[in-house]
């Protein structure tokens, strides 16, 4: 049977609450006017969760909106299936911001940041993510062969990451069975967060062409390596001029980095329910994980919450353009546009407040003591979602950012998610996420 593809049909997604994409479709004649007006959405929607229960909802049967595509982040790929997608930001009917929309959350973080500090944000995702019912090889962690089984997909895949403006920057055989690592180019304000929720979803979309079926859980199995989303941030001032490098200090830190950095650990256990919102998520972070269980900054310590990137340049111009830090403690069942606009609010916070970091660690913090932690200005991370929880719903500092509003409403999604999980192993509760991810 023919397709008749006169009215080819535009997406418009949300990145929503439980990190995925969800939206409407229009006739791409229709664009113009869609542009404007959006198409109708309901508040109730918010409240879906990753495994499409819907969480008690303050708005029930009522209200409406519009999602409005933003024509920056529009892209048609015509490899394969034609897709022609586009974000969008969730506005009520007079046009005004929704105060639920993860993008316009993360758009006030950025604003907030860049008002106090006259700098912007540069940051990159990086992912990882693995194929389903892939056996072990031996030989296959960061191996050739490893790559050379993907390298058609892996190709096709970067192309359709390229075309849609999602500058592909590395791409790797990871550790575990089927397991890929894939990052992005670093890119301006709330670009950066839009990317990484186009990078997952032209994961899904491509390899699927392929026959595989790829993962972004946080892990698939409790006996096995996990999948992290690692975020790169440094600074530029309005000229362009970096502002993350200062040669003098220790670490290479600025003094903004340093109180960014300052601020993102001493609130991370509070925030760390949006960076890490699945029950299965504290399975990985955990110590010799090569993940994050700590509020630690480390100097090329992969264990660390935050970690200062090594840099390759030797002039010291390209040495204060590429230095970054990355943080360590989050995965892709996090929404990208709520975990960007958590970590700008806190690092603001500690700019704000002038908060300095923490020491680099430099020894293996599981084996010290609570107080022994406390001397150092450390401590362990929330151990499983209901007590991140916990710490983001008796967080004054979250609900100064995020609003009373949002962060009961973020309390009652995940406490609905959690109820779909109720009775199921370890086992059981990584393939339901293994599924949706």
């Amino acid at each position: 049977m023919m397709t008749d593809t006169r009215n080819r049909l535009v997406f418009v997604g949300t990145s929503d609450v439980a990190g995925l994409i969800r939206g409407k479709s229009f006739p791409e004649s229709e664009w113009d006017k869609r542009s404007r007006r959006g198409v109708g959405w309901t508040p109730t929607n918010v409240q879906i969760t990753c495994f499409d229960s819907i969480s008690e909802s303050p708005f029930g049967s009522f209200g409406d909106l519009v999602l409005v595509p933003d024509e920056d982040t529009r892209f048609v790929l015509e490899e394969g299936r034609r897709l022609d997608f586009a974000l969008g930001d969730i506005q009520s009917l007079e046009g005004e911001p929704w105060p639920f929309c993860t993008r316009s959350l993360a758009r006030r973080a950025l604003q907030e940041f860049h008002a106090l500090t006259g700098a912007t944000v540069l940051s990159a995702f990086e992912h990882e993510f693995q194929l389903r019912g892939q056996a072990p090889r031996p030989g296959d962690a960061y191996g050739f062969k490893g790559f050379r089984d993907g390298q058609d997909w892996a190709e096709a895949y970067l192309d359709a990451l390229e075309g849609a403006g999602c500058m592909p920057d590395t791409f790797m055989k990871e550790y575990g069975p089927g397991q890929y690592e894939v990052t992005n180019k670093p890119a301006r304000g709330l670009r950066s967060a839009d990317n990484a929720a186009i990078l997952r979803l032209l994961t899904h979309d491509v390899l699927g062409r392929f026959g595989l079926t790829p993962s972004f859980a946080p892990i698939l199995d409790p006996e096995s390596v996990g999948n992290g989303l690692h975020i790169h941030f440094s600074f530029l001032d309005d000229t362009e001029a970096p502002l993350t490098h200062d040669a003098a200090d220790p670490h290479g830190m600025s003094g903004l980095t340093r109180h960014f950095i300052g601020g993102i650990l001493k609130y991370l256990d509070q925030i760390l329910a949006i960076l890490a919102p699945s029950e299965v998520s504290y399975l990985r972070l955990t110590p010799h994980r090569w993940s994050a269980a700590f509020n630690n900054l480390g100097f090329r310590d992969r264990e660390a919450s935050v970690r200062i990137c090594p840099v390759t340049s030797k002039d010291p111009e390209g040495i204060a353009r590429q230095f970054n830090f990355e943080l360590r403690a989050a995965d892709a069942a996090a929404s990208p546009h709520l975990a960007l606009a958590a970590l700008v609010f806190a690092g603001t916070q500690g700019v704000r407040d002038k908060v300095e970091p923490p020491a680099p660690a430099q020894e293996d913090l599981s084996l010290l003591a609570p107080d022994e932690l406390a001397a150092k200005g450390f401590r362990r991370l929330p151990t499983s979602l209901p007590e991140a929880l916990e710490a983001f719903g008796g967080s004054d500092a979250v609900r100064d950012w995020f609003g009373e509003e949002f962060v009961a409403l973020y309390l009652a999604h995940k406490t609905g998610e959690m109820a779909q999980l109720e009775g199921l192993d370890n086992a059981a509760k990584c393939a339901r996420y293994g599924d949706v991810y």
